[in-house]
Protein backbone atom coordinates (compact mmCIF):
# COMPACT_ATOMS: atom_id res chain seq x y z
CA UNK A 1 0.00 0.00 0.00
CA UNK A 2 1.30 3.59 -0.57
CA UNK A 3 -0.08 6.93 0.08
CA UNK A 4 0.34 10.40 -0.09
CA UNK A 5 -1.08 13.42 1.24
CA UNK A 6 -3.46 15.90 -1.39
CA UNK A 7 -2.75 19.48 -1.44
CA UNK A 8 -4.71 21.85 -3.29
CA UNK A 9 -3.06 25.52 -3.45
CA UNK A 10 -0.96 24.38 -0.40
CA UNK A 11 -3.82 23.36 1.72
CA UNK A 12 -4.11 20.29 2.67
CA UNK A 13 -7.17 18.79 0.79
CA UNK A 14 -7.05 14.75 1.64
CA UNK A 15 -5.04 11.69 1.15
CA UNK A 16 -4.57 9.40 -1.89
CA UNK A 17 -3.96 5.72 -1.30
CA UNK A 18 -3.06 2.86 -3.73
CA UNK A 19 -3.63 -0.12 -1.86
CA UNK A 20 -2.59 -2.78 -5.39
CA UNK A 21 -2.23 -1.66 -8.85
CA UNK A 22 -6.37 -1.86 -9.19
CA UNK A 23 -7.59 -0.47 -6.43
CA UNK A 24 -7.32 3.40 -5.15
CA UNK A 25 -9.23 5.43 -2.87
CA UNK A 26 -9.72 9.25 -2.32
CA UNK A 27 -10.77 10.82 0.63
CA UNK A 28 -11.39 14.64 1.37
CA UNK A 29 -9.67 15.90 4.92
CA UNK A 30 -12.06 16.39 7.72
CA UNK A 31 -11.15 19.34 8.62
CA UNK A 32 -10.95 20.64 4.55
CA UNK A 33 -14.31 19.83 4.53
CA UNK A 34 -15.33 21.50 7.65
CA UNK A 35 -14.19 25.44 5.16
CA UNK A 36 -17.14 26.13 3.85
CA UNK A 37 -14.66 28.12 1.43
CA UNK A 38 -12.58 25.05 0.31
CA UNK A 39 -13.10 23.56 -3.45
CA UNK A 40 -13.30 20.22 -5.00
CA UNK A 41 -9.96 18.96 -6.19
CA UNK A 42 -11.47 18.01 -9.40
CA UNK A 43 -15.13 18.05 -10.94
CA UNK A 44 -15.07 14.63 -10.92
CA UNK A 45 -14.13 14.68 -7.25
CA UNK A 46 -16.86 16.93 -5.71
CA UNK A 47 -16.70 17.01 -1.96
CA UNK A 48 -17.86 14.83 0.56
CA UNK A 49 -16.98 12.67 3.42
CA UNK A 50 -17.32 9.37 2.14
CA UNK A 51 -14.22 7.64 0.43
CA UNK A 52 -13.84 7.59 -3.83
CA UNK A 53 -12.72 4.42 -4.93
CA UNK A 54 -11.63 3.40 -7.94
CA UNK A 55 -9.81 0.69 -10.54
CA UNK A 56 -7.89 2.84 -11.84
CA UNK A 57 -5.65 6.24 -10.52
CA UNK A 58 -8.59 9.43 -10.65
CA UNK A 59 -8.10 11.15 -13.82
CA UNK A 60 -7.57 14.17 -11.87
CA UNK A 61 -4.27 12.59 -10.81
CA UNK A 62 -2.79 10.65 -13.73
CA UNK A 63 -4.44 13.53 -15.99
CA UNK A 64 -0.75 15.15 -14.00
CA UNK A 65 1.33 12.77 -14.86
CA UNK A 66 3.74 13.36 -18.20
CA UNK A 67 3.23 11.50 -21.55
CA UNK A 68 5.47 9.97 -24.25
CA UNK A 69 9.44 10.46 -24.17
CA UNK A 70 9.05 12.23 -21.30
CA UNK A 71 7.72 9.99 -19.33
CA UNK A 72 10.19 7.60 -20.44
CA UNK A 73 12.66 9.50 -19.71
CA UNK A 74 11.31 10.01 -16.02
CA UNK A 75 11.24 6.88 -15.41
CA UNK A 76 14.65 5.64 -16.73
CA UNK A 77 15.80 8.95 -14.25
CA UNK A 78 14.09 7.98 -11.09
CA UNK A 79 14.13 4.02 -11.50
CA UNK A 80 10.63 3.07 -11.87
CA UNK A 81 8.62 1.57 -13.89
CA UNK A 82 6.97 3.51 -17.14
CA UNK A 83 3.56 1.67 -16.26
CA UNK A 84 3.69 2.80 -12.61
CA UNK A 85 1.22 5.96 -12.30
CA UNK A 86 1.33 6.33 -8.78
CA UNK A 87 5.14 5.97 -8.08
CA UNK A 88 5.74 8.54 -11.27
CA UNK A 89 3.22 10.54 -9.33
CA UNK A 90 4.72 10.49 -6.04
CA UNK A 91 8.10 11.73 -7.28
CA UNK A 92 7.19 13.88 -10.05
CA UNK A 93 4.04 16.15 -8.32
CA UNK A 94 5.42 16.83 -4.98
CA UNK A 95 6.39 20.84 -6.11
CA UNK A 96 6.28 22.35 -9.33
CA UNK A 97 3.19 21.01 -11.20
CA UNK A 98 1.04 22.18 -13.95
CA UNK A 99 -2.08 23.15 -12.32
CA UNK A 100 -3.27 23.44 -8.20
CA UNK A 101 -2.47 20.00 -7.03
CA UNK A 102 1.00 18.80 -5.65
CA UNK A 103 1.35 15.82 -3.63
CA UNK A 104 3.58 14.50 -0.84
CA UNK A 105 4.37 10.96 -0.06
CA UNK A 106 3.41 9.06 3.24
CA UNK A 107 6.28 7.18 4.79
CA UNK A 108 5.08 3.88 5.84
Amino acid sequence: MRQCEVYLHGIKAGILTETDKQNFTFVYDKAYLLNENNEAISLSLPLQAEPYRSPYLFPAFSNMLSEGENRKIQSQLLHIDAEDDFGILLHTCQFDTIGAITVKPIEP
